[in-house]
């Protein structure tokens, strides 16, 4: 009975979470001009659209260039400040972290108009370099999370030894450290990618046209022209972020 009653809430703690997003599949299949559940015939006219429509086609590959350079950004300071806090061992570190956090703590909209007002001053608004300091702005918490608690696992030892048999600090670093946390730093570049990636609300402030993102362009279209091509964007961007979390699942995690 006790079992039972486990799967039972698991299966509704998961059916409450998916339903809102299993029901955007219908609505991208509607043969209407209109976001509507299909009543007889199903179609992919919508989807022929995303992928002929040369705006959706830029849009998504601004999105893959922005999330990209976001994920490498995020990943090499993500890095370079978990291991810097961790080889200097100093009784300030909780201070450093908790700077590094406030971002999440944060409303994002508060975020979003000191990026616009500083990228402004900076000449950098609805641009490849100002969307990625945008979006790093709000992944890059996620990614020193996950980089500190990378080496966390990592025994003092392996310095020690490293050190004691004469390696400089970057010899440590770099053959010593960083490949015990491999796993670490492809979480950070991952969690990082996914964020940028679905990321909206800077996104609102900080571009317009000559950069515009999947999730800004939906956004846009959700105001202006409720078209069903939205379903079926939403739709293609659940099943690509689904397949990364379900590989990124699968991967071997080693200490």
């Amino acid at each position: 009975m006790r079992k039972f009653a486990s799967w039972a809430g698991i299966l509704l703690v998961i059916t409450f979470l998916l339903l809102p997003l299993i029901v955007i599949i219908p609505l991208s299949l509607t043969p209407t001009s209109f976001l509507s559940f299909p009543s007889r015939a199903l179609s992919l006219r919508h989807y022929v659209a995303l992928f002929t429509d040369p705006k959706w086609i830029g849009s998504g590959v601004d999105s893959i260039i922005v999330a990209t350079l976001t994920a490498i950004s995020c990943t090499l300071l993500s890095v370079a400040m978990a291991s810097g806090l961790w080889l200097m061992n100093s009784r300030w570190t909780p201070v450093y972290v908790t700077i590094a956090l406030v971002p999440i703590v944060a409303p994002q909209v508060v975020s979003a108009m000191i990026v616009y007002y500083l990228e402004a001053r900076l000449g950098i608004l609805d641009s490849y370099a100002g969307l990625v300091v945008g979006h790093c702005i709000v992944a890059l918490p996620y990614a020193v999370i996950t980089m500190l608690v990378a080496f966390a696992r990592l025994s003092r030892s392996l310095e020690r030894a490293s050190r004691s048999l004469g390696a400089s600090t970057s010899t440590t670093l770099w053959h010593i450290l960083l490949p015990n946390v491999r796993s670490g730093i492809f979480g950070a570049a991952f969690l990082s990618f996914v964020i940028s990636w679905d990321e909206v609300a800077v996104t609102l402030f900080i571009s317009g046209l000559n950069v515009m993102t999947l999730p800004k362009r939906i956004w846009d279209g959700l105001r202006f022209d409720i078209n069903p091509v939205i379903a079926s964007v939403s739709v293609i961007m659940i099943i690509i972020t689904t397949i990364a979390l379900i590989a990124r699942a699968m991967l071997p995690t080693k200490r």
